[in-house]
């Protein structure tokens, strides 16, 4: 009897293991599907109101209100609802007192009207059945956000349920835009006019069939909180608004002057903050054949007086080149544009070698940039001496399968047969250096224009510069669109390239979202403003794993076309094959482990209790 009741329970114990292992197992399955508990392990924080989020709250001088009208009924619409309601609820813990808010399911008609009359939208919400034999369900109501903060009243009118990724970035961003209004706060960022430059209002983002989207209408509509203003030299006859937060310098077509860049320098010395997206690469707008000329317009002047060397060449990237996938006469084929660099934030590239610093304020938590038509840069550290070595830094690097290109004149056509020539280097494509700065004209003429030699004590200088010419473009539309054409009163694109034109639209799709993001992040680091980066970081979907252990790759000047591919495909099968070990070791491995140890801690006891029962 004995016997019995000892195996029964030896069964039970081992049963119970069993099962706890297969929990853990399905546990750990659902979470490689992509099912996560409440606990908040994402390297972006998406489920974790930001920090910066709750100092914006705290901050207000007066009490916010957030009137949220809701849609329920459907499990998509209340899943969304639920989480709303939890995101709000951490705005109001973290707000000490000056955040409330009320959940409003408006099915009367006063409460309609003023969902109406805050300028709110109904929308019809439909979730389609799982099943082929039951129809989906349908209902119609609103989805918004009523925020009042003192005599200022805003919304978000629409809210999509399907998509919750964000959600902390719009709702914070909107706040912020009703508190500087409500409290006079104002961002004024100057951009430099005058020098034929590309400019942010230049339709230049999508192919002109598709619409004529600016960076700077994107920044004006979704961030009004920023004022950007031209900032025009007249030859360096004036100077630069003190009240500007920082400059921009996107891509001249004509030479500065000195005493135009004196004037410059003359700003940064003030204490100011500079941002520059140029290189020596010029190619022209609506030219197909995107023929380029190197000429910095005597912004590589400037620079250099920074410590920041930026060379008169073209980076042609051939280990990490922007793709497409555009459909030929063969069928789908992947075209590929080392004239475009793809700039990862990859973990095989450490420390000197890394290609990406997203803690950087420009790239943030970007885990991929696109820089298209770069130079190489240069540091020089012992032009600033008075300046900490860690706050003069590479911040985007090439490949180190990337060659220069140094004529006068580079053919970077799109659809060329390129024949990489040169020795293959990494190169330095985006910098920044911030201190007491001293002046990049220490000597010389002043032609008028009287600078301070350094930065003064307690004063911070800061310089950005992104080696790329038309990082703030869509480079196949901007040389593929064809000329607006007065036709019927107005103006009308005519021509263009088609082949660029279908390469623009992907372009715009897999790229402009970071780089839109990149120069909002860049907006605030000018401002001053980098509390809010965590959040703009919300936006952005949760990055792939990267595997430290796929060694970094090692290029042969002597490949041919098809030796690059063998060995790229190596790689991706490479990483397949880690990722599915470390898939499959953290959905069976844990758990095994996990059973064992339960089975050798029962196995322990019964030898126990034998042990004292012979005893």
């Amino acid at each position: 009897m004995a016997m019995e009741r000892k195996t029964k329970a030896a069964t039970e114990s081992l049963v119970l293991v069993i099962i706890i292992g297969l929990i853990l197992v399905a546990i750990n399955a659902l979470s490689a599907l992509g099912v996560s508990a409440k606990k908040d392990l994402t390297r972006n924080e998406r489920f974790t109101l930001s920090k910066g989020s709750g100092n914006l709250i705290k901050s207000m001088k007066q009490n916010l209100q957030v009137d949220a009208y809701v849609t329920k009924g459907l499990p998509k619409l209340d899943a969304f609802v639920r989480d709303l309601r939890d995101l709000l609820e951490e705005y109001k813990a973290n707000s000490g007192g000056k955040f409330d808010y009320q959940l409003i399911e408006a099915k009367d008609d006063d409460q309609k009207k003023a969902a109406k009359d805050a300028g709110l939208v109904e929308q019809p919400f439909g979730e389609a059945s799982e099943t082929e034999e039951k129809s989906g369900a349908v209902t119609q109501g609103y989805m918004g956000l009523v925020i009042k903060y003192g005599t200022e009243k805003d919304a978000i009118k629409f809210l999509s349920p399907d998509q919750s990724t964000g959600l902390e970035f719009w709702i914070t961003n909107k706040v912020r835009e009703i508190r500087d209004r409500g409290d006079g706060i104002k961002h004024k960022i100057g951009v430099l006019s005058g020098h034929e430059e590309i400019k942010l209002s230049e339709a230049n983002l999508v192919p002109a069939q598709a619409g004529k989207a600016s960076m700077q209408d994107i920044i004006t509509r979704n961030f009004p909180f920023y004022s950007i203003q031209d900032v025009d030299l007249k030859g360096g006859d004036a100077e630069i608004d003190d009240s500007l937060d920082g400059l921009i310098i996107t891509q001249p077509g004509k030479d500065l002057t000195e005493k135009e860049l004196r004037r410059i320098d003359q700003f940064v010395m003030k204490g100011k903050s500079l941002a520059m997206f140029t290189s020596f690469v010029n190619v022209k707008e609506h030219d197909a054949s995107m023929s380029a000329s190197l000429s910095a317009h005597g912004l590589d002047k400037l620079l250099d007086g920074y410590g920041i060397e930026m060379r008169k060449d073209v980076v042609l990237d051939f280990g990490r080149s922007f793709r497409v996938n555009i459909m030929t006469q063969g069928g789908m084929a992947s075209a590929k544009f080392p004239q475009m660099v793809d700039v990862i934030n990859d973990t095989q590239f450490k420390d000197d070698d890394a290609l990406l610093d997203t803690s950087f304020a420009g790239f943030f938590r970007i885990e991929e940039i696109a820089m298209p038509f770069t130079s190489s840069l240069v540091l020089h550290k012992d032009k600033q001496p008075d300046v900490e070595p860690k706050s003069f830094k590479v911040v985007a690097r090439s490949t180190p399968f990337a060659i220069r290109k140094t004529e006068d004149t580079v053919d970077l056509g799109a659809f060329q047969a390129w024949k990489p020539k040169g020795e293959w280097q990494q190169f330095n494509l985006s910098a920044t250096v911030e201190g007491r700065l001293k002046s990049a004209f220490p000597a010389g003429d002043k032609q008028g224009v009287e600078a301070a030699a350094q930065v003064a004590t307690g004063k911070v200088a800061r310089v950005f510069v992104v080696s790329s010419s038309q990082f703030l473009a869509n480079p196949f539309a901007r040389a593929g669109n064809g000329q607006d054409m007065q036709q019927f009163g107005m103006a009308m694109p005519m021509g263009g390239d088609e082949k660029l034109l279908q390469i623009a639209s992907p372009y715009a799709q897999q790229a402009l979202t970071n780089t839109i993001l990149s120069f909002k992040n860049t907006l605030d680091w000018l401002s001053g403003d980098v509390d809010l980066l965590a959040v703009s970081a919300k936006i952005l979907s949760e990055p792939t794993l990267v595997y430290g252990d796929v060694r970094a790759p090692k290029f042969d000047p002597n490949e041919t076309e098809e030796d690059i591919k063998r060995r790229e495909k190596s790689i991706r099968e490479a990483r397949k094959t880690t990722q599915n070990t470390i898939q499959w070791s953290l959905i069976l491995l844990v758990p095994i482990l996990f059973s064992l140890y339960g089975v050798l801690r029962w196995r322990m006891r019964m030898a126990s209790r034998m042990n004292a029962r012979l005893a």
